[in-house]
């Protein structure tokens, strides 16, 4: 996609929707920490319904220290793979107190040091919190830039990369929401809905799917 077209393919994106954000819930910058944590391999839908009561509970990292692992479990329990993440979660809230007074770091590398934290979680958590122009390749992006030929690559980093570059200035904070929407609604993994897309015909993906199963 040249860059006429990749300008115009997020501008269209921008005029349907103006004002993107994440779907998972959060209080402050901690909650959005651990919320995306919990999110790896999960739907964004099903943590929200696992964390309202635990962040009433908990706003801080010393709160969660003190819930401890097994109080953790029992809220996030219906979260695959929670017994992993309850761990990290608690050894994160730990390194937070322990190193950063409560306070999570608005840095990449800082952050993917923390137990449970990667590239992904880390760059979210840089734009949604700190407003930095990072793209969280997901498989909603991963899927999306290749299949429209916005940013193709053979792995997340390398999606991410060609996003880095590609992505025109006036877009680069919202970008990674709106792909991330774009491909949960619209483009999706089975069968794309080419027939109600705004970009269509910037996209190289053939053949288009035309309407709705009758």
């Amino acid at each position: 996609m040249n860059k006429a077209d990749t300008f115009e393919f997020f501008r269209r994106l921008a005029e349907d929707n103006p004002d993107p954000q994440t779907e998972l819930e959060f209080g402050n910058t901690y909650q959005l920490l651990v919320a995306v944590v919990l999110s790896a391999q999960a739907t964004d839908v099903g943590v929200n319904k696992a964390t309202r009561a635990l962040f009433r509970e908990v706003k801080t990292p010393q709160q969660m220290v003190d819930l401890g692992e097994e109080g953790l479990r029992q809220h996030i329990r219906t979260i695959g793979l929670f017994n992993a993440k309850a761990k990290n979660v608690i050894a994160l809230s730990e390194i937070l107190v322990r190193d950063y007074h409560g306070k999570v770091p608005g840095d990449r590398d800082a952050l993917t040091t923390l137990p449970g934290v990667g590239r992904k979680t880390a760059n979210v958590v840089m734009n949604c919190a700190f407003g930095a122009e990072t793209f969280a390749v997901d498989t909603h992006i991963f899927r999306v830039g290749n299949r429209t030929g916005l940013a193709k690559g053979k792995t997340p980093l390398a999606v991410e990369k060609q996003l880095e570059k590609s992505v025109p200035k006036p877009f680069r904070v919202g970008a990674h929401h709106w792909l991330i929407l774009h491909g949960r609604y619209v483009c999706k993994a089975r069968r794309p809905e080419c027939w109600r897309c705004v970009v269509a015909d910037l996209c190289a993906f053939k053949p288009k799917s035309d309407g709705p199963k009758k």
